[in-house]
């Protein structure tokens, strides 16, 4: 006769602690950029706001918000905004500002969308040696680089003698880029050119990693169609960079608009853009409330656009 042998019921394990959200990986990967953005964005952003409608004092603004014998006033001018609209050189610079970096994002794009292309189709062991050569010029100076533009393109400069041994510097002055033949320096052409030359590497990173990692098979699929490679191109290549096209445009276009060095060092009078006019408001006039005005509507005008645009992109994908 077997005695059956009882086990003593396990006990009741305790419920786990729910992890505070803030700990969770989904609410911190979200929470990092935000955070970014709020810290380095949107606070600087509110401190130029909040110079733009002050009052400048003997040195510094004076505060929006004052107490005097239990008085609180909050004071906001808002004249720094009417007098940009009103002054016609305000305008000037924005609309230059935004037409040269506008001419600058087009030619780093027909520049930097073949190089892109090649090193994309280029054998995977010469990849990275064409990647480190389009990122070489991050290894000097800024400063230095554009110095070296001022003396290349003036009197006596390799690139000065080429255009000028060339004829092309009559052609520059026949499509009114530089004001006489042999005048390069200080010119739109030399703005352009400086622009071009150290911003095409931002044009040439997102598309080579966008055309990187499209899937060739559908060329192969295209040609075997009856396709030509121009028209597989266009109808397949160019629609599936689309996104690498809008990120290098963007990396070039928005810190053209607020460029104030290569303007200061190779243009002119004629080549004046809004850089240079909050320079001025800043340091030589020592107008704070204006020159934050005029950066404010400066970001706007870059920051609106690109709202609609993402805006669009969303709804489009949506749409899909």
């Amino acid at each position: 006769m077997s005695a059956a042998v009882s086990t003593p019921a396990a006990a009741p394990t305790a419920p786990a602690r729910k992890r505070p959200k803030w700990l969770t990986g989904r609410f911190g990967v979200i929470a990092l950029p935000y955070g970014w953005l709020l810290v380095f964005f949107l606070l600087p952003f509110l401190i130029l706001v909040n110079f733009s409608v002050s009052e400048m004092g003997a040195v510094v603004a004076k505060d929006l918000v004052s107490y005097k014998d239990g008085l609180l006033t909050l004071t906001l001018k808002f004249g720094n905004y009417v007098f940009i609209t009103e002054d016609e050189l305000y305008w000037m610079t924005y609309v230059a500002s935004l037409k040269y970096a506008a001419i600058t994002a087009v030619l780093c794009l027909l520049i930097g969308y073949p190089f892109a292309y090649f090193m994309a189709r280029a054998k995977s062991t010469l990849q990275p040696t064409l990647l480190m050569l389009v990122m070489l010029p991050f290894w000097t100076s800024f400063l230095l680089r554009v110095y070296a533009w001022k003396g290349l393109l003036s009197e006596h400069g390799w690139v000065s003698d080429f255009l000028i041994g060339t004829g092309l510097d009559q052609v520059l002055a026949w499509a009114h880029l530089i004001p006489a033949p042999g005048k390069l320096m200080n010119t739109p052409f030399s703005l352009v050119l400086g622009m071009v030359y150290t911003y095409v590497p931002f044009m040439i990173l997102p598309l080579y990693s966008n055309l990187s990692k499209m899937d060739v098979r559908l060329l192969e699929a295209a040609a075997d169609l009856g396709a030509t490679a121009w028209v597989a191109f266009w109808k397949i290549t160019v629609p599936l960079s689309k996104a690498g096209i809008i990120a290098g445009t963007m990396l070039v276009f928005i810190p053209c608009v607020g460029e104030f060095v290569i303007p200061e060092l190779l243009g002119g009078p004629e080549t004046l853009m809004i850089g240079r006019v909050v320079w001025d408001e800043f340091f030589s006039n020592n107008d704070w409330p204006m020159a934050s005005s005029v950066a404010v509507v400066m970001i706007l005008l870059i920051i609106v656009p690109l709202a609609f645009f993402s805006k669009y992109q969303a709804e489009a994908q949506e749409a899909r």
